[in-house]
């Protein structure tokens, strides 16, 4: 299978809500915008999209009907703490404060209006410790 595009389809109760989060917060606008779905892409890059979509609408099937569960996103920025300070600026939530990693990541953790949880993270060098497990060309810098 050779893949063309690839983004998440956030499931919830309130596509409007969850896509103006997105689009105040996050820096996407809307390629397209319906009352059960809109995708989303990123302003810095149109490679990068994420989608929200009622999640009882009738083209999912019933069995998967619902609300999002069990879900990280991960946005990978130039600078982390700029978004940070605009995150607590603008009262979101901070899950999980501020900190260097020794993994090779600078994050931070806050989540949308579902409780989706949203990683913002600047790669960042790894410990010694951690160095060793990363493939060659995947070290953060």
């Amino acid at each position: 299978m050779r893949c063309t595009q690839y983004y998440p389809v956030i499931m919830t109760g309130d596509v409007a809500a969850t896509s103006r989060f997105y689009q105040d917060h996050f820096r996407f606008q809307a390629a397209f915008e319906a009352d059960w779905y809109v995708h989303l892409q990123s302003t810095d890059d149109e490679k990068v999209n994420l989608a929200i979509l009622k999640g009882d609408h009738e083209t999912i099937p019933e069995v998967g009907r619902g609300r999002v569960s069990g879900l990280l996103l991960n946005f990978e920025v130039e600078d982390v703490d700029a978004v940070y300070d605009q995150a607590k600026a603008d009262g979101l939530p901070i899950l999980l404060d501020i900190r260097d990693e020794a993994f090779g990541q600078r994050h931070f953790i806050t989540s949308d209006p579902n409780g989706v949880l949203i990683d913002v993270i600047k790669p960042i060098p790894p410990s010694a410790e951690f160095l060793a497990q990363y493939a060659p060309d995947a070290v953060p810098v």
